[in-house]
């Protein structure tokens, strides 16, 4: 069992940055590759990036992808997500995730977090 909590999550102007924290429980959060995902109202949840287990590969949606950066420490059971020249369509609820089955889609995620709302508006 793991349990992942959230954390930085706010309101900023467009071209802002946040840096959002997931903290994971247990002592197997090196055999999870991590992600985050997003959810904005009234559409469904999304991939917005990944990292591998051993923090060799990332991975990003392309609408994200050289904006946002996705790291991992394995020691202190964190994975962060550094989010830069956010934009307002960027709004929505950030999830953490943690899986170990290939591929990034929602069905194979193993363990959600319950999610901190970004809000880009001027």
């Amino acid at each position: 069992q793991v349990q992942l909590v959230e954390s930085g999550g706010g309101l900023v102007q467009p071209g802002g940055s946040l840096r959002l924290s997931c903290a994971a429980s247990g002592r197997t959060f090196s055999r999870y590759a991590m992600g985050w995902f997003r959810q904005a109202p009234g559409k469904e949840r999304e991939f917005v990036a990944g990292i591998s287990r051993t923090d060799i590969s990332t991975y990003y949606a392309d609408s994200v992808k050289g904006r946002f950066t996705i790291s991992r420490e394995n020691v202190k059971n964190t994975v962060s997500l550094h989010m830069n020249s956010l934009k307002p369509e960027d709004t929505a609820v950030y999830y953490c995730a943690a899986k170990t089955r290939p591929g990034w889609g929602t069905s194979v995620v193993d363990y959600w977090g319950q999610g901190t709302q970004v809000t880009v508006s001027s």
